[in-house]
């Protein structure tokens, strides 16, 4: 069983619905306190020589720090990032979900206090994040996109509501984008992005089952669930039926039905009638 399982199974329970509304109301909180109390969000950053003095409010606090500091680009955030999540979490589950945004998080933390660390060893001071750039969920964002990319490559979207373009050519204007930031950004910079390009990698390279677990293998069973739904509930409650005699797991207990990979749809058959049927075309 792949860890994701087991983990989902003592945890389950307590994952998130609807995680990415949360996220988002996070970033319009932030964006107010940005403009109507600036000086209140210096106390909200993430800043190791604080938190271990003691501000620990500061390890989630973090994520209220908007991305932008533009009312129409957060607008266009808010809206984007709402269906790509939503659309994520729908093809993942909840859980998993949860575990892929809970974790870009959790790096980008672990990362920020092994440069606060490293900084310390160097200089023997202990030398505030802010002087080196600021900390925001702008990169665990852009992992929402990687990841909603790599489920629906081909999938088309209207570019600031006029341009269509497929979701692949824009993961590769973001990762492009990355790079640059990555090699000419300030030093918290470089962390963010590794730390949210390092849980896209490890989410879905971890499991030992790869192809179970790969975005276009979730994706493709999430719509085979969505398509086969309506046609897998029958008279009396029976779930599967054979196309040829019509018999249902009612009829006959002993029964085994399997979908047909050769017919055009979603053609179920008994074992009678699984290797003799006419595919339909």
């Amino acid at each position: 069983m792949n860890w994701l399982d087991k983990l989902e199974k003592k945890l389950g329970r307590f994952a998130i619905p609807n995680l990415t509304v949360y996220l988002l109301a996070g970033y319009v909180i932030g964006f107010a306190i940005y403009y109507l109390a600036p000086g209140l969000l210096g106390w909200l950053t993430l800043e190791p020589a604080y938190i271990l003095r003691g501000q620990i409010w500061r390890i989630i606090s973090w994520v209220l720090i908007p991305p932008t500091g533009s009312l129409i680009s957060l607008l266009f955030l808010v809206l984007l990032y709402y269906s790509l999540g939503s659309a994520l979490e729908r093809t993942w589950g909840t859980f998993r979900y949860n575990v892929y945004i809970f974790s870009g998080i959790l790096f980008t933390v672990i990362a920020v206090f092994i440069l606060y660390g490293v900084f310390y060893l160097i200089y023997g001071i202990e030398l505030p994040l802010s002087s080196i750039g600021l900390i925001s969920t702008n990169y665990i964002t852009m992992s929402i996109f990687l990841a909603f990319a790599s489920i629906y490559p081909d999938m088309e979207v209207l570019l600031y509501f006029i341009l269509p373009i497929k979701m692949k050519w824009m993961a590769f204007v973001y990762v492009a984008m990355a790079l640059y930031y990555f090699f000419t950004g300030s030093l918290a910079t470089k962390v963010a992005i590794a730390a949210s390009l390092l849980n896209f990698v490890i989410f879905f390279l971890s499991s030992r089952n790869m192809k179970r677990f790969s975005p276009k293998e979730q994706a493709r069973k999430a719509k085979f669930k969505q398509q086969t739904r309506p046609h897998m509930t029958y008279a009396n409650g029976a779930r599967h039926r054979c196309a040829v005699c019509g018999r249902t797991e009612l009829d006959d207990p002993t029964l085994e039905f399997r979908f047909c990979s050769k017919c055009n749809g979603n053609y179920e058959y008994c074992q009678d009638h699984l290797f003799t049927h006419e595919h339909v075309k």
